[in-house]
């Protein structure tokens, strides 16, 4: 079923979208030669910076149903549209996911979130995914930790620090959400203050977004839930995280064992960073994400900055059989920009003409 889906969508893709069309065939490749599943991965690749200089759509952006960005962290942005199917598609997918992750409650709950306060310049993925995921459970209030002021968001922690202690005296379960470095940097704060807090029953902690221009002070997982532990009281079981792209916005969920498996909507290959081959299991590359979920933007088949590792399935433990993808970092930028510039060559009708001369 995946394999017919996302041959549907290259050939959709190529009759709708003349850029897309125009890569594919200087890249020689065409949707016909999809011909079994161990083809998906011939596919050309687009870069996520690619789309965050080049506006191309398959559908008019005036008929889509939605229209989101990338944050925006290098100092540009992508623009993804959602079709309608793309979003029907997409809510069905959500619910699935969290419910099976045991997420969605009737109990109602504050939360506080360490990311962006709604604002209707705001247009972001990150934002408006995590101001969705305040619905997980009936919201009763929501507190920010980045607040919209002046034109400008701007952090606000101790806000958030003083409403985490206030909420630790109350009955009803707090639900922490949001970009996991400002949580880390919130909760060590409190730790080196000595605040040692125990939250209300069925609390969690739900991280999205990833560390963005904080990668250089990433600690690893097991320090932030044990942070969360010590001064919040929740514990490894009610931490959950998330990942995604605004170029590919699938919602990977952490199982039990905090791995992300790769879900039916989706299919991850390891690319080499050098020659961009596929690489098998257990071996470190650039992390290259294909869904056909989408019809407005051919992000059919993206290539991240980020660098993983993929893993059999068998080998968590948690019972899920499906392959399970470990981020170890963020590439350097050269070779993503090469991989962006010859996608660019081909639009230009450049492409290969250096090699000629």
């Amino acid at each position: 079923m995946f394999f017919s889906a996302v041959r549907e969508n290259c050939a959709y893709h190529y009759r709708h979208c003349r850029e897309y069309s125009k890569i594919l065939k200087r890249s020689g490749f065409r949707p016909g030669h999809l011909e079994s599943s161990r083809d998906i991965g011939r596919i050309p690749v687009l870069p996520t910076l690619f789309f965050k200089h080049h506006d191309i759509h398959s559908i008019a952006p005036e008929c889509t149903w939605l229209k989101t960005t990338s944050s925006g962290t290098s100092g540009t942005a992508s623009q993804v549209n959602f079709d309608g199917g793309a979003l029907l598609c997409g809510l069905g997918m959500v619910a699935r996911t969290v419910s099976k992750r045991g997420l969605l409650s009737l109990r109602p709950a504050r939360y506080v979130i360490f990311g962006y306060e709604p604002h209707r310049d705001n247009r972001t993925a990150v934002a408006r995914s995590t101001f969705g995921a305040t619905f997980f459970a009936p919201p009763l209030s929501r507190d920010y930790a980045l607040i919209y002021r002046q034109g400008q968001y701007i952090p606000n922690l101790e806000h958030v620090m003083d409403r985490l202690c206030r909420y630790s005296h109350g009955a009803v379960p707090v639900r922490i959400l949001g970009f996991p470095s400002y949580a880390y940097f919130a909760l060590k704060q409190m730790e080196e203050r000595g605040i040692h807090l125990t939250l209300p029953g069925g609390s969690k902690m739900i991280l999205s977004g990833g560390w963005k221009q904080f990668e250089g002070q990433k600690v690893n997982k097991e320090v932030l839930y044990g942070l969360a532990r010590r001064v919040l009281g929740i514990e490894d079981k009610d931490v959950a995280e998330f990942f995604s792209a605004a170029e590919h916005p699938v919602l990977y969920c952490d199982c039990r064992n905090h791995h992300f498996h790769v879900p039916v909507y989706s299919q991850v290959i390891i690319r080499d960073i050098k020659t961009m081959e596929p690489l098998g299991y257990g071996r470190p590359g650039l992390v290259n994400l294909i869904t056909p979920m989408i019809k407005a933007v051919p992000v059919l088949s993206v290539m991240t900055d980020d660098v993983g590792v993929l893993h059999v399935g068998k080998e968590c433990g948690c019972g899920i059989d499906a392959p399970y993808l470990e981020l170890l970092g963020r590439a350097g930028v050269s070779g993503i920009k090469t991989c962006a510039a010859g996608a660019q060559d081909i639009l230009n009708g450049t492409y290969g003409k250096e090699a000629a001369r």
